[in-house]
């Protein structure tokens, strides 16, 4: 699905200086014109990339980086080399077609067949597995329940329903923990993001073991990027991790970033050049408030952070009826 990450990522920082906004409020939205053209194109070996910077848009891809595209008419454009002609569904460039992809909802409509005739068994056949064996861990675990961290901020656990990449639920309830410090540190970045006027809508925290298992054992090895090796254990079973994006206080709906929550795809990354100014403004904004209280970004997730202590708690596998009731 991903071809190269390191050249796409290396590319992409290359440029962020010269697309790191400078505006102290967010930038304002493109126009919806603009904002139709935005999005990945081609095939998976050569994707094309068409963003929008300080209220123009860009195309990347190989051979092409940061080419400004000229607005000649609705739906045509100049590029360095011939025109960009768009479609609802295609863009067409120096005579090829190359269709509009959605990378991140083809690996998802792959999973979900994978496991929909039999998601009982792909449940049960991870709670039956073991965990990694590790030394004792050197904090106890102290997991705390978000909801009563900050005032304003809101769950949308997706793991509890069937809106997940999975397609069904993984959780017996919404409901979403951290450990101790890191619930303290995020109430500390919530009040930062407060006065900024945004909130913090929250999409997992701590995550039982199984589930780690279930997510590598449905995901083509393509995207296991996207999951955590269950051999290793990850920093949401440990209590360390959570996911989580912005929403608007004034209007309770969450902001709009460069991608879709669990989407697997290049748009994912914490880096990615792609979308528009604002997409990409609120993303650096969760990620500095976050990282000032000690959490660090997954390069490959804007949404999901680590907390700087995980290694210092163990592996979990209560499940969310087992914590309710202890």
């Amino acid at each position: 699905m991903i071809h190269d990450p390191n050249m796409i990522r290396t590319a992409a920082l290359a440029w962020l200086i010269l697309l790191a906004p400078a505006w102290a409020a967010p930038p304002p939205s493109p126009p919806a014109d603009m904002v139709a053209r935005i999005g990945e194109y081609g095939s998976d070996e050569a994707l094309v990339t068409v963003y929008e910077a300080k209220g123009q848009l860009f195309l990347s891809g190989p051979g092409r980086s940061a080419e400004v595209l000229q607005p000649l008419a609705p739906g045509r454009y100049a590029a360095q080399d011939g025109d960009a002609v768009f479609t609802p569904d295609a863009m067409t460039l120096k005579g090829a077609r190359l269709p509009r992809r959605d990378i991140g909802a083809e690996t998802v409509a792959r999973i979900q067949a994978g496991v929909r005739g039999n998601p009982e068994g792909v449940r049960a056949a991870a709670l039956a597995a073991s965990p990694p064996a590790e030394p004792p861990p050197r904090r106890a675990s102290d997991l705390v329940d978000l909801t009563t961290v900050a005032p304003d901020i809101r769950l949308d656990i997706r793991y509890a329903g069937a809106n997940n990449f999975m397609g069904f639920p993984l959780y017996e309830r919404p409901a979403a923990f951290l450990q101790r410090p890191a619930a303290e540190a995020l109430g500390r970045a919530a009040k930062t993001l407060r006065a900024q006027g945004f909130g913090l809508l929250i999409h997992d925290g701590y995550r039982p073991w199984f589930v780690t298992k279930m997510f590598w054992d449905a995901t083509p090895e393509a995207a296991h990027v996207f999951v955590a090796d269950p051999a290793q254990g990850s920093r949401h079973n440990r209590g360390c991790a959570v996911d989580l994006t912005l929403y608007d206080l004034k209007t309770g709906q969450p902001v709009e970033m460069t991608g879709r929550y669990d989407e697997m795809s290049r748009r994912s990354f914490a880096d990615y050049v792609g979308g528009t100014s604002r997409q990409r403004w609120a993303r650096d904004l969760l990620r500095q408030a976050m990282e000032a209280e000690g959490f660090s970004v997954y390069p490959e997730e804007w949404w999901h952070f680590d907390y700087k202590d995980w290694r210092e708690y163990g592996i979990g596998v209560k499940t969310f009826t087992e914590l309710q009731t202890n």
